[in-house]
């Protein structure tokens, strides 16, 4: 096991309720947790040849709505017969007595997520920029999903989705700062963003947090998109959000040099990938949808990513952190809230 599962997972519980709803399989049911990400605790559960992913909520208090696997579950399920890029789900389990919280598990797939440098696989530049052809072609499947006619129809409302996002979010830090500190000029951004609510540029499902590292690209070249993780955050909604949350983690960021420069901002800054504005400018194509108010979509991907990880910030705080490197949120909010501030400025 590459992490412990103390406090996580019950093991005999897990077993039991698995050889309960699962096929049987010859073998011992063992689990290995997932050090990656911040946010739900990830494991690997092996039982026989077969082999899941399983998702759980981190321990320790959480934001209301946060964390929600059961909702990654019941999107998965709708989503899967659609042909949109997403892991088949196995099980899930609503039952927190049995592992100590809500649970689900997922086909494993294999591939390559790109987090932290770029496999040396993709080093031709004709990957590079295919990599972000993929991401753009994915999230317009995704889109063009008819979700009248699915069980996502009940999944959220679309009417309103840019004030309810404002309004929840406002909440969300309003929950969260009184258990961190203050973070100066965060609330001039929550007041430009209020003045410049644009109207909704269409409906449709929404990820909620579509970018490099939450997809899987295929082992073998060319590059292929294959999978499509983390959907506690999805909804019905305005499909610019999952665009502005995609540009917002592409290419250089302004911030100051990082002391230990990884992750997607800093591998598609390199030479090969597509600009952002050459991301944008395909999604417009393939979609008909204009590009006039995206700046506003931008900054509400920047200001969103400095309230969730100031929430992650609060659990690093409290020692119930699914990853150490959380201790960072310190300065990187601070540094989001910043960024902010300039695209207002180039707004």
């Amino acid at each position: 096991m590459t992490q412990p599962l103390e406090g996580l997972i019950n093991l005999p519980a897990l077993a039991a309720f698995l050889r309960a709803h699962l096929p049987k399989q010859e073998g011992e049911l063992t689990v290995e947790k997932h050090e990656a990400g911040f946010s739900n605790e990830t494991f690997y559960v092996s039982w026989g040849p077969k082999r899941w992913v399983m998702r759980r909520p981190p321990r320790g208090d959480i934001l209301p709505t946060a964390h929600d696997v059961l909702r990654e579950y019941r999107v998965l399920s709708a989503l899967a017969p659609t042909g949109v890029r997403v892991p088949h789900p196995a099980v899930a389990c609503e039952d927190s007595s049995v592992i100590g919280a809500p649970f689900y598990l997922m086909e494993c797939i294999d591939g390559i997520v790109i987090r932290d440098d770029l496999p040396p696989q993709f080093n031709a530049l004709a990957d590079r920029r295919r990599i972000g052809e993929e991401l753009v072609d994915a999230l317009v499947e995704l889109h063009s999903v008819e979700w009248q006619s699915t069980a996502l129809v009940s999944t959220g409302k679309p009417q309103g989705f840019l004030e309810r996002q404002l309004r929840r979010w406002i909440g969300q830090l309003d929950l969260t700062l009184p258990h961190t500190r203050q973070l100066p000029g965060i609330h001039t951004v929550t007041e430009w963003l209020r003045a410049h609510l644009p109207p909704q540029s269409g409906a449709s499902v929404v990820h909620g947090d579509y970018k490099l590292d939450n997809v899987m690209f295929a082992a073998q070249l060319p590059a292929k998109l294959i999978a499509i993780f983390d959907w506690e955050m999805a909804t019905l909604g305005d499909p610019l959000t999952d665009l502005g949350w995609l540009i917002a983690y592409w290419g250089a960021t302004g911030d100051p040099p990082d002391p230990e420069p990884k992750g997607s901002n800093y591998i598609t800054e390199q030479e090969g990938f597509l600009s952002r504005e050459a991301l944008i400018a395909r999604y417009e194509e393939r979609t008909g949808r204009k590009m006039t108010h995206f700046p506003f979509y931008h900054c509400l991907a920047v200001w969103k990513q400095a309230i969730i990880l100031e929430g992650l910030y609060r659990h690093y705080l409290e020692g119930t952190a699914a990853n150490p490197k959380a201790a960072e949120f310190e300065w990187r909010v601070p540094q989001l809230v910043e960024r902010a501030h300039r695209l207002i400025a180039a707004a």
